[in-house]
């Protein structure tokens, strides 16, 4: 890793389900939309972080993280900044297809499928931009993707292969004994 996660608590936010989600396909970088349960998924995210003391919300550029970032920017009347390291992984010849077998390899660093960026290289620009978004005035609600959280995780040094749920907040602080996850309202 180049670069360390600076220690400065946060909130993470995946973005809200598509269909390909629904289907349990490989997005990447497929600019695939929310459907109509993921804008929804969206709306009841904004609502649930009224009052929680968000004050900068930063988003991946790809429409899913995008389109959920803004409605929820929304809710908590405040504007949205959008990183293109925030984007979902490339993950080359798997994009469309299954998740499958190979997805656990790959978290591991024991295989890349042809054309897709390496874990390490999507956790190194995972923690670049998640740096960049925490200089920001906290709490700081980053939104983006899946793999992008897991590589968060990976930094973190917590297991990195967890499915991260659709549009489900995620409050992560920095300790002494290491990051605490709260999957729960603050």
């Amino acid at each position: 890793m180049n670069q360390p996660l600076q220690p400065v608590a946060f909130c993470y936010l995946r973005h809200g389900e598509t269909d390909w989600n629904a289907r349990g396909l490989s997005q990447g970088n497929i600019d695939i939309p929310l459907n109509d349960v993921g804008l929804a998924q969206a709306h009841a995210a904004g609502e649930m972080l009224r009052n929680k003391g968000i004050a900068s919300i930063v988003a991946s550029t790809l429409s899913r993280a995008r389109v959920t970032a803004e409605i929820v920017a929304k809710a908590l009347d405040l504007p949205v900044t959008l990183d293109e390291g925030l984007k979902e992984v490339s993950f080359g010849v798997q994009e469309g297809q299954p998740m499958s077998d190979w997805f656990a390899d790959w978290v591991a660093g024991r295989m890349t499928p042809r054309g897709a960026e390496s874990f390490a290289q999507l956790t190194d620009r995972t923690v670049a931009a998640l740096n960049r978004a925490l200089v920001r005035p906290p709490l700081v609600l980053v939104v983006a993707h899946g793999a992008v959280f897991r590589a968060v995780r990976s930094a973190m040094g917590v297991e990195a292969n967890v499915r991260t749920r659709n549009a489900s907040p995620i409050w992560c602080a920095p300790g002494s004994s290491g990051w605490t996850l709260d999957y729960t309202p603050a």
